[in-house]
């Protein structure tokens, strides 16, 4: 098992979050060298599912990166807020915004690889001036360069997810890289949750799995300068109404026998992290509302390894071409370009 370690490609993560890209990236073959979160109760969650993994509770602004340099890929699910509809989209006048610091640990550590992500408004023109710069000097650090939206639904999350992710790759690995296709079919809200519905003995589980017979809208972790935990804005918890899902909060447990049973029940924490693609045994610290901020703002666990996957082949001198498709996957939000492009299709 340590031989086999030994061989893996190292990856270091920045604003590691609850994890969800920890586990895709184990899943896609790399071993995490070392994780850097901001939050302490995220930490906690890192620490009590990965115990050998360096967390190292610190702001990405007094990272310098410099123990880590030769790393072999480094990934950063930066602060969503600066491009998010749901915030003003101030962009790089947001204090908030890390893509300057993630920049400059890259340099530093001098990967062979790196992936971010961000909210797909990233890759809006709003951003374009913005987003080409970023590009640029990721060129001048030596990287090959790609970005588009992906939706976890592509990926069998049961749940309606763009996310902007950007790859870079260095050559000569890049020509070997291909972004992931992968049109699996996700279970629906219903299918995926039927069992934890019924788990306290609620007759109307079974009723009710029939009902959630579609995948999920896209789950708002929200920030604390927000109240509890809920489901979304006002369209979102029309959608889940339509799957019989109350998204006005998030329950303690899953509804009981005397839950009434054509009633609409909450979500739980661990459902939403089923929905968010986290495997069940992984288990998140802090009381409700802290634990469920770090589920939805998580990346799915299933996006993460299909992405890290591509840059796992690549490294590896894995030939993918004949698996490229270059066409634009319209009313999609998939990527079917090499690293070299920077054209993000339409979500």
């Amino acid at each position: 098992m340590a031989g086999e370690t030994r061989n893996r490609p190292t990856v270091l993560e920045l604003c590691a979050g609850g994890g969800g890209q920890t586990i895709g990236l184990e899943d896609a073959g790399f071993e995490c060298v070392a994780a850097v979160e901001i939050e302490p109760i995220a930490c906690e969650t890192l620490k009590s599912n990965r115990p050998m993994l360096q967390v190292l509770n610190e702001d990405i602004r007094h990272f310098d990166g410099d123990r880590f340099a030769e790393t072999d890929v480094v990934t950063a699910g930066v602060p969503c807020p600066p491009f998010s509809v749901a915030g003003k989209q101030l962009g790089k006048e947001d204090d908030r915004d890390l893509f300057p610091e993630v920049l400059r640990i890259i340099a530093k550590v001098r990967p062979k690889a790196v992936m971010l992500e961000n909210v797909p408004g990233f890759a809006s023109a709003k951003f374009s001036v913005y987003r080409n710069e970023l590009l640029q000097t990721l060129r001048k650090l030596g990287f090959e360069v790609g970005f588009g939206v992906l939706n976890a639904s592509h990926f069998g999350v049961p749940q309606l997810r763009p996310r902007f992710v950007l790859v870079g790759v260095r050559k000569p690995f890049a020509e070997s890289f291909s972004w992931p296709i992968d049109r699996s079919t996700p279970l629906t809200v219903g299918e995926c949750l039927q069992d934890l519905m019924a788990e306290n003995g609620w007759p109307g589980a079974e009723a009710w799995a029939r009902r959630a017979n579609n995948i999920a809208p896209t789950v708002v972790g929200g920030s604390k300068k927000h109240g509890g935990p809920d489901l979304g804005p006002t369209r979102a918890k029309l959608r889940w109404r339509e799957l019989g899902v109350d998204g006005l909060g998030i329950a303690d447990a899953a509804p009981s026998a005397e839950f009434p049973e054509h009633a609409s029940p909450k979500l739980t924490v661990r459902m939403v992290a089923r929905l968010q693609g986290f495997p069940d045994r992984w288990m998140f610290a802090g009381r409700k509302t802290a634990a469920y901020r770090q589920v939805g703002n998580a990346f799915p666990p299933p996006v993460a390894a299909a992405v890290g996957a591509a840059i796992r082949h690549a490294l590896s001198g894995f030939d993918v071409h004949q698996n490229r498709r270059t066409d634009q996957l319209l009313n999609t939000a998939l990527v079917g370009e090499r690293v070299g492009s920077t054209a993000a299709t339409v979500a």
